[in-house]
């Protein structure tokens, strides 16, 4: 049993696991780097410890200083959060090697279902579907993928066995663009995960990309926590995301049948904690496993917003020896939510990081809406990190209260100091497919057109620039003000009341 945690992480996902340790009255423990001396999750923690420069190779991905801070502080745990050395089996297994709870699966489990072809094998053994690939287990060279890429037929993904986010991932049409690909997808890898291995995946056009939340404990409860729609996505990286799926909705039997092929894939491979295990479904309803995440996603909200459970919490829970919670047939989802990751980043421009100081920041707040965030006014955006600023999770009755919702809170949200995605996700919000919930994992990147939206718009820099500059000064008087307390302990109001009642 542990009563102290600390969290190997940063931003959003590591205050929100110190507010889930914090209802529990747990310990918690912040690590962070040079360029996040200032950041939030150092502040709410009850501790926190450099451990090194701002580039994540020196820091969050240095599993040796991040033990070292556990032993001295006397951590009992260590949460992941997502990224970094979340789906690291070395770093469960050099934790558990200190005795050190890690909030999360076996290293064991990480390690089946974290290199994607051997999970893709594992699964396939078990019974589950899989999308036509490179099934075998360990490491292919190129000119064996050159060879099978035939055999599969194009078009079809060259894709990291580690990690994921779409790092390591290319899209390819032909054999002749094949070896350019493979060799920047292997560096890519490589510089993201620390393991260049890729594997090949037939390219299932027209497709939806639809993920199971699963969680587990350690008596062999396996349930699943409904499903979440995550085909919005660009160079495969989700943007946009809701539960339950619009092209699932009430076919109550059909959500059935995938959780429990998930449930399947989850217990192939012995897992305890939370997970999710994700598909690709066609237009006919055929679904395949496309990977699982071993660790907490980033939009677990929105399925916490329709299930009522509190993943992080169970997280926590189950590390500690508890069963969970509640039963599959407890588990039911009610009404509908949409999150949208706000990153900082130039949609005018190629999707471009935007870098610098958040001068101001105004988050919406209201009935049913939700803000995750690990920044705030005065805070300073770094080039050393992903661009997530904040997940804006809203909840409604049905879709179309939760658009109308999600609508009202980005016109709300306002960020000065760098580019957001905001215009997009609006954007996105008023296209009629999207209403409609006729989409697929290409429609941003081959039906959506930003600039379309803005057509006919006037855009004044210099006005702009002048209306800044002016509230810039305006500020500067502001804080240049001194105010200096009264001669009299009171104000004259009251004075001036004293002093009539005294003299009558």
């Amino acid at each position: 049993m542990f009563n102290k945690v600390l969290i190997a992480n940063r931003g959003e996902i590591a205050v929100r696991v110190i507010r889930a340790c914090r209802e529990l009255g747990l310990q918690t423990v912040a690590v962070y780097s040079e360029a996040d001396r200032q950041a939030l999750h150092v502040r709410l923690a009850d501790e926190a410890y450099y451990i090194g420069p701002a580039p994540s190779r020196e820091s969050y991905l240095r599993m040796d200083h991040i033990l070292d801070v556990a032993k001295k502080s006397g951590a009992g745990a260590v949460h992941p959060g997502y990224g970094f050395l979340a789906e690291r089996s070395d770093f469960s297994q050099a934790c558990a090697d200190a005795g050190i709870r890690f909030i999360g699966p076996k290293a064991s489990a990480i390690m089946a279902m974290g290199d994607k072809a051997i999970a893709r094998a594992t699964v396939a053994a078990a019974g589950v579907p899989v999308v036509p690939g490179t099934e075998g287990e360990g490491s292919l060279t190129d000119e064996e993928l050159l060879k099978a890429a035939q055999e599969i037929g194009f078009p079809l993904l060259i894709k990291a066995t580690a990690g994921g986010g779409g790092k390591g991932m290319r899209e390819v049409r032909n054999l002749e663009e094949m070896p350019g690909l493979l060799e920047s997808a292997r560096r890519e890898a490589q510089a993201a995960f620390g393991d260049g291995n890729v594997y090949l995946e037939k390219l299932i056009e027209g497709a939806r990309h639809i993920e199971f939340q699963i969680i587990a404990d350690e008596d062999g409860n396996t349930i699943h926590l409904g499903e979440r729609e995550c085909s919005l996505q660009r160079r495969h990286q989700k943007l946009l995301e809701e539960a339950p799926s619009p092209f699932i909705d009430e076919d109550e039997d059909f959500r059935q049948k995938m959780g429990a092929v998930a449930v399947k894939a989850a217990k192939a491979v012995g897992y305890v904690n939370a997970g999710t295990i994700e598909f690709l479904v066609d237009k006919d309803k055929n679904f395949y496993f496309l990977e699982m995440n071993t660790r907490l996603q980033v939009e677990h909200p929105i399925t916490e917003e329709v299930t009522g459970l509190d993943i992080v919490t169970e997280q926590l829970r189950i590390a500690r020896g508890r069963p969970l919670s509640l039963t599959q047939d407890q588990v039911k989802m009610q009404g509908w939510a949409i999150e949208c990751r706000v990153n900082a980043e130039d949609p005018h421009n190629n999707f471009l990081p935007s870098t610098g100081f958040i001068s101001h920041l105004t988050v919406p707040t209201g009935p049913g809406v939700r803000v995750d965030t690990g920044v705030y006014a005065g805070f300073n955006i770094s080039p050393y990190y992903d661009s997530l600023i904040s997940k804006l999770v809203v909840k409604g009755e049905s879709r179309a209260q939760a658009i109308l919702r999600m609508r009202r809170a980005l016109e709300e949200y306002h960020v000065v100091g760098v580019m957001t995605n905001i215009p997009f996700h609006q954007r996105i919000l008023e296209q009629a497919r999207f209403i409609a919930g006729n989409f697929d994992t290409r429609f941003v990147e081959e039906r959506f057109s930003l600039e379309k939206a803005e057509e006919g718009m006037e855009t004044h820099p210099e006005i702009a620039a002048i209306v800044a500059t002016l509230v810039a000064n305006e500020q500067a008087e502001r804080s240049a003000h001194i105010i200096s307390r009264g001669k009299r302990d009171t104000s004259n109001w009251k004075w001036v009341s004293r002093w009539e009642r005294m003299h009558r």
